[in-house]
């Protein structure tokens, strides 16, 4: 490798780092918020917030790091076709070849690795992520509880307390329990249960959560009377706030492996087979597209350019997009034209990019009469 090769390596290096940063940060905080309101809705508990936002981070890697690689490209090319560092190594000799090398071998290596997160690491993510969640779910110490201490049931207006908790927090020692309750008749009761043991389970659709209470008393005390009531339980099952589901993340195809989508039939597996297969061919494309739109002279606009790419990066994106929908819908049988956007666009980009290194035409020089009295 030339020296020049490395020193455009590590331009475009730097420059995609610095971008990936920045596109990493807004990703972040898109996802925090999207995570904390779910977390106020119920679909998961507190416990595991942090957690489950770094696995989604890391399952839109796929999406993010191809426009970093094109961003970062744009930004880093432009500025040396802006301090005429371009023009000065095209008058030393430098032809194309010198800017397709290592834009090429930047190029295959965020493939490579936009390859293995679309494909593998980001349904591994998704589908650690649904299994905490669903783990959690089914766990009193991610619902909030915790042993030798009185915590606020969640949403239900009470407390809890017990002594002992199993590891996985599926199963509690002695317990107290207290709830204000509004009976039928409209009474304010304050109910208080203690327990020798109980155990936390869920319905079969998994939304509600029960604590099932073993070997106790449960008393009843109205606020506006005197006549308590008193009884012994074999068992008493209390509820806890149920698992709200999340219809924005309801997708079970995205979460499977390669494998199990190679061999299901459906039209959603067939999409998402060719959205994946097309993730790292868009790095490729977007890398180079991002060569032809770089070029500027100094006195032009520093973000001219780069509103232009922009516009073609959500163009572009839009189109995918479309064609996806129309597989999962069973209008498309192929993902043919998916493949055919691909190709027209980095076909046209390097039409561009051939152009531009073009030798230009010599102009002949134009013969002109001679001076009337000469």
């Amino acid at each position: 490798m030339s020296i020049l090769d490395r020193y455009f390596l590590r331009e475009l290096a730097y420059s995609i780092a610095a971008t990936a940063i920045v596109l990493l940060v807004i990703l972040a905080g898109g996802t925090f918020a999207r995570v904390l309101a779910q977390v106020a809705n119920g679909t998961f508990p507190p416990g595991i917030m942090f957690q489950v936002l770094g696995l989604r981070m890391a399952d839109a890697l796929s999406g993010m790091l191809p426009l970093a690689a094109f961003l970062g490209t744009l930004v880093a090319l432009g500025r040396m076709y802006r301090e005429s560092e371009m023009h000065v190594l095209s008058s030393s000799g430098m032809g194309a070849m010198g800017l397709v090398r290592p834009i090429a071998a930047l190029a295959v290596i965020t493939a490579l690795i936009v390859g293995t997160v679309a494909i593998w690491l980001g349904p591994l993510a998704s589908r650690t992520s649904d299994q905490m969640i669903t783990d959690a779910n089914r766990s009193v110490i991610a619902a909030g509880l915790d042993a030798g201490r009185f915590t606020a049931l969640p949403g239900k207006g009470g407390v809890i307390f017990v002594d002992t908790l199993s590891r996985d927090g599926s199963k509690l020692g002695h317990t107290f329990l207290a709830k204000d309750v509004i009976t039928s008749k409209g009474v304010h009761v304050v109910r208080l249960v203690t327990a020798n043991s109980g155990q936390m389970y869920q319905e079969s659709d998994g939304d509600g959560r029960f604590i099932a209470l073993h070997t106790g008393w449960q008393y009843e005390i109205p606020l506006a009377g005197d006549n308590w009531r008193r009884m012994r339980f074999e068992q008493n099952d209390s509820s806890l706030s149920a698992v709200t589901a999340d219809d924005d993340d309801d997708d079970p195809v995205h979460s499977m492996s390669f494998g199990d989508l190679s061999k299901a039939t459906t039209t959603e597996a067939h999409a998402e087979i060719a959205w994946r297969i097309a993730a790292p061919v868009t790095a490729l494309v977007l890398l180079m597209l991002a060569t032809p739109l770089s070029r500027q002279s100094p006195r032009e606009a520093r973000y001219g350019r780069l509103m232009i790419a922009v516009l073609s990066y959500f163009l572009y994106l839009a189109l995918m997009q479309i064609i996806r929908t129309m597989i999962i819908k069973g209008t498309l049988h192929t993902s043919a034209p998916m493949w055919t956007i691909h190709v027209i666009i980095f076909g046209t980009a390097a039409w561009f990019f051939t152009r531009q290194y073009a030798p230009r035409k010599v102009r002949k020089p134009v013969a002109t009469a001679p001076a009337v009295g000469a």
